[in-house]
């Protein structure tokens, strides 16, 4: 007798802190946490999100961090498909606390291999850029300007970076000068983007910008991490009914 098809897999949410995680484990439906290999500093919680299932992660701080807990949740949970979620910092000028940021290409912000031919961010025997599919991108940013709504905060889609650095002004100088299309900076979103891709399974960010690195005079620089977490949460969450829809 032929077997039945394998169920999908649950959307894997992957966030760095436990307040990035709050807003999105309080929407989770019969949710139950999930017992984790690691010593310390990533928790695991399941359940189900706008009617599909879905695991939140919490990896920790960092490139290594992040690719270490992605890795362990893909292998474990299957995923169809991985989403990082939570805070950035706005490196665009023009970009403003509260926008969410929709991932359609990412890089590492610091790697620097140009010596030898390498474009800038790009790790030998990398890509340049690690890409999202595109209409998971499409998919993403629809339910970002749905959660958003009329009167809520900016979207905007395209290059991420990612880099265990803590983005001053004069860091997002030379960043800005490397990467004059990128949008944001954080330290762990290339890194899952990079072990996803390993690994065979799409994905893509959400990820709402709490900071802006090296602002202007006169521009609101700072959001708090509850108000943007709850901003990304909200993307996500339609995302995963457009899922089931």
């Amino acid at each position: 007798m032929p077997s039945s098809p394998a169920a999908a897999g649950p959307l894997l949410i992957l966030v760095a802190m436990p307040e990035e995680a709050a807003p999105l484990v309080a929407r989770l439906e019969a949710s139950s946490p999930v017992r984790t290999p690691f010593t310390g500093g990533v928790e695991a919680v399941r359940g189900t999100l706008a009617g599909s299932p879905a695991l939140v992660v919490t990896t920790g701080i960092g490139i290594a961090a992040a690719s270490a807990a992605a890795t362990w949740a893909i292998l474990d949970a299957a995923p169809s498909l991985v989403v990082a979620a939570g805070s950035c910092g706005g490196l665009a000028a023009d970009v403003e606390v509260g926008t969410l940021i929709v991932g359609e290409s990412f890089t590492y912000s610091i790697a620097d291999a140009t010596a030898f031919g390498y474009a800038p961010g790009q790790v030998p025997g990398g890509p340049e850029r690690f890409t999202a599919p595109q209409e998971r991108v499409d998919a993403a940013e629809e339910a970002a300007r749905q959660a958003a709504g009329q009167a809520g905060p900016r979207v905007r889609r395209g290059l991420m970076l990612a880099g265990d650095a803590f983005v001053t002004a004069e860091i997002a100088a030379v960043m800005r000068e490397r990467f004059p299309h990128a949008l944001s900076a954080d330290m762990e979103t290339t890194a899952s983007a990079r072990t996803a891709e390993a690994l065979g399974v799409p994905f893509v960010a959400l990820r709402a910008v709490s900071d802006l690195c090296g602002p202007a005079a006169g521009q609101q620089f700072h959001l708090e991490l509850d108000v943007v977490a709850e901003i990304s949460a909200r993307a996500v969450e339609e995302l995963a009914s457009a899922l089931e829809g």
